[in-house]
């Protein structure tokens, strides 16, 4: 499996960097577009952000739900999943009784979020164990709908599962859950370029997930989708000038996440830079890079597998 498409990243040679899921590296053309936007930020500040970065924006976020499978209107851009976490469930408003439903293996930080957020209102947080070496989809529905009672408001679940690369039953999950009056918020970080995305299909209330992983887009690249019914009670972390904004040519969601104050928009005005080069990469396009990551990996565990 060696090819010379290493060298298309800035990684150092003398190592063999295999943790993308962490962080990430971005490749030499991505980050060369990156550097145009920045040039074009610093050339004329004014221009850029007042006349000519929301247009940008919405751009960029067409190209990024085309690839997610999302309506552009539902979606829009974050630092980190981190920060889509905290902002869903930051906006929720939970009361004593309530009950917020966690696997064991939700990922630290939004963990620490949710509790937090239980803290602070007095709700209760259920965690369901799910068992890892795990033999079956359906000892992980098992676990989680095992765990859902009267008082279950919400539910808290990674798409793919940071410390063992586990992929979860989300579609199955989603479902039930709704089903059950549940609403469902997916920590999707490393979902997007890893597996394919149909989030419009998939009717999470909501999701987030990062673009600076396997999409490979500059650190700080990130996305929130947010179904259409829950989007008037969601807010950024940030509160900036959107939210007084008489306009109406667009939702209160996207003036609000639109401008959280002044930052360095390139990483985002560049996912489609890096969505376009990784999917011309192999013949096959997107479908065969994750087809080909997954079976790296499977091949690297049967190296350092017992």
């Amino acid at each position: 499996m060696t090819t010379d498409l290493a060298s298309l990243w800035p990684l150092d040679p003398a190592v063999t960097f295999l943790n993308h899921g962490s962080f990430g590296s971005c490749p030499r053309a991505v980050l060369e577009h990156q550097l145009e936007w920045r040039d074009r930020m610093e050339r004329q500040p004014i221009q850029f952000f007042v006349r000519d970065l929301e247009a940008l924006l919405d751009r960029a976020r067409e190209s990024l739900a085309a690839f997610v499978g999302a309506a552009t209107e539902d979606l829009v851009f974050v630092t980190n999943a981190t920060t889509g976490v905290n902002a869903v469930l930051r906006s929720l408003s939970f009361q004593a009784g309530d009950e917020l439903l966690v696997t064991n293996q939700e990922y630290n930080a939004c963990r620490n979020t949710l509790d937090f957020v239980a803290a602070r209102s007095g709700a209760s947080v259920a965690v369901a164990e799910i068992p890892f070496p795990v033999g079956s989809e359906e000892e992980v529905v098992a676990a989680v709908l095992g765990r859902v009672g009267p008082c279950t408001r919400l539910a808290l679940l990674d798409h793919v599962v940071s410390q063992t690369g586990m992929v979860l039953p989300v579609e199955r999950l989603v479902n039930a859950l709704q089903g059950r009056g549940v609403d469902v918020l997916v920590d999707g970080a490393h979902a997007p370029g890893m597996v394919p995305l149909k989030l419009a299909q998939l009717g999470a209330a909501y999701y987030t997930g990062n673009c600076h992983k396997w999409l490979c887009a500059p650190k700080g690249a990130a996305f929130l989708c947010v179904r259409r019914d829950r989007q008037t009670a969601v807010r950024p972390t940030v509160i900036s000038h959107g939210a007084n904004s008489p306009r109406t040519d667009r939702s209160r969601y996207q003036i609000e996440f639109g401008w959280t104050g002044t930052g360095d928009a390139s990483a985002w005005l560049t996912v489609p830079e890096a969505i376009t080069f990784m999917g011309r990469l192999l013949p096959g396009g997107w479908p065969e890079v994750m087809r080909r990551n997954r079976e790296l990996a499977l091949a690297a565990r049967r190296v350092l597998g017992p």
